[in-house]
C-alpha cells in the first residue's frame, strides 16, 4: 500500500479557481483502479494550504495515475494558482 502527501499553497484570491480543478481532479481520480482514497484537506487558520492524502493499491496503480489523461492535463492549470509547493511525499506501508 502507497500513502501520497501534496501540499500547496495558493496565491491569495485564487481558491475558487484552484477548487473547481481540483474538484475534477478528485471526482475522475477516486473513479480509477487502485485508488483507495483521494482526499483533499485545508489547513485549520489557513484556507489556501491545501493537501492532498491519497492512498493507492500499489506504486504501479500511483504510476497509472499520475499519467492519467486528467492529472497531465490539471497539475500544470494549478501551476498557476501555487503561490509554494512542497515536495510530493510518497510512503511505503512498512508494518
Amino acid at each position: 500500500m502507497i500513502k501520497v502527501v501534496a501540499k500547496n499553497a495558493l496565491k491569495e484570491g485564487v481558491r475558487d479557481e484552484a477548487l473547481a480543478l481540483l474538484d475534477e481532479m478528485i471526482a475522475k481520480t477516486r473513479q480509477e483502479d487502485g485508488c483507495i482514497k483521494y482526499e483533499l484537506y485545508e489547513l485549520d487558520g489557513d484556507p489556501n494550504v491545501l493537501t492532498f492524502i491519497e492512498e493507492w493499491e500499489s506504486a504501479e496503480k500511483l504510476s497509472a495515475h499520475m499519467d492519467s489523461e486528467h492529472f497531465k492535463r490539471i497539475i500544470p492549470l494549478l501551476g498557476n494558482y501555487k503561490a509554494s509547493t512542497a515536495p510530493v511525499e510518497v510512503y511505503t506501508l512498512l508494518r
